[in-house]
């Protein structure tokens, strides 16, 4: 459930610490790896009410881990990716239908061409490195209450879905219109 709503990479949601969190703040701070190509150090995650929820719900279940999803072995290591596909396939969704990282491309298109949201405040929540030189130099930004708004507008974007097989597009995207 969380990872169709914060539409983060698979890696990072399966490994996923809770000191990282700020439940009070709403919000997800990842030190990123410098290994990674994304350019960015610390990417904060905006977490809708939805996501609070249901991170309040899983401390029930592991708190007693460094992890929000341990490993069924051992609660020292995170859940492995192995995991989230047998969970997918357990659904019924095949390799062709969906993977872990496809949830990235949904929320990208969905949030630019139905919510129209800024691709600047998108490209931003999912960790997306600025491809000018000199805007990664000089562009400190974070665009945090924007994030904000825009994640919850998805959470809930996401729960009309749930409860309407054929939504009417053009209602939603009325509704949920970018107040930025």
């Amino acid at each position: 459930m969380l990872a169709p709503m914060l539409f983060v990479r698979p890696g990072e949601l399966r490994q996923a610490e809770w000191t990282e969190f700020d439940l009070e703040a709403a919000e997800w701070r990842r030190v990123v790896s410098k290994t990674q190509k994304s350019g960015v150090s610390q990417h904060i995650v905006p977490l809708p009410r939805q996501a609070l929820a249901i991170l309040r719900e899983l401390q029930q279940y592991s708190s007693d881990s460094k992890y929000v999803f341990p490993c069924a072995r051992s609660k020292e290591r995170p859940m492995s990716n192995s995991a989230v596909l047998t969970a997918f396939r357990r659904m019924g969704i095949t390799g062709e239908e969906m993977t872990g990282h496809g949830w990235r491309d949904t929320a990208r298109t969905i949030l630019d061409e139905v919510l129209r949201f800024p691709v600047d405040i998108i490209e931003q929540s999912l960790a997306h490195v600025v491809k000018d030189p000199l805007g990664r130099a000089y562009n400190r930004t974070t665009h945090i209450e924007a994030r904000r708004e825009m994640m919850q507008t998805w959470a809930d974007y996401l729960d009309e879905l749930r409860a309407s097989p054929n939504p009417d597009i053009k209602a939603l995207r009325e509704k949920y219109k970018f107040r930025g």
